[in-house]
This record gives C-alpha cells, structure tokens and sequence, in this order.
C-alpha cells in the first residue's frame, strides 16, 4: 500500500520511498525529512473533500504533502496475529 491510500486517521509503518526516476530530489527529500523504514506515519487530515494537502504525521512531526509524493512512500504490511 502507498502512503497517498492509506485514509484518514490510518497508521502504519514505512517500508520504503520509491524513486521514480534515477535520483529522484523529491523521494531524497521526503527520507531526509524521516520517511525511512521503520517510522511510523499516520494521516491526520485531509484537504477539501479528502483531496489535497494530506496532512502526514511521521515520527512526531507533521508535513503537508501532495498525493503525488505520498505516493512515493511505501508502506510495510500490516503483522497479523494468529
């Protein structure tokens, strides 16, 4: 799953941020920012009609961010217990 899917209030793990071209500046970006495996990241609100900005939490900062970068981030699946 990708961060920009996951709805509202959602939590989970970051698993990765994807390039999307050979040294993509904004997936650099988004891991200098703590988008890297392991954080936790939740999504706390949204735009206007659940559009954009999202408004992500990761570790205990928050950022706004577009769909378009959200969808850089990878999410890692969720354990279930037996």
């Amino acid at each position: 799953m990708r961060l920009s899917e996951l709805p509202r209030g959602g939590s989970a793990r970051v698993a990765r941020v994807e390039d999307r071209v050979p040294g993509d500046p904004v997936a650099r970006r988004l891991r200098e920012l703590g988008f890297i495996a392991g954080e936790p990241v939740r999504i706390t609100a949204a735009g206007p009609l659940g559009a954009e900005p999202l408004l992500v939490q990761v570790g205990f900062t928050r950022f706004a961010l577009r769909r378009a970068e959200a969808a850089r981030v990878l999410l890692a699946a969720e354990e279930r217990a037996a």
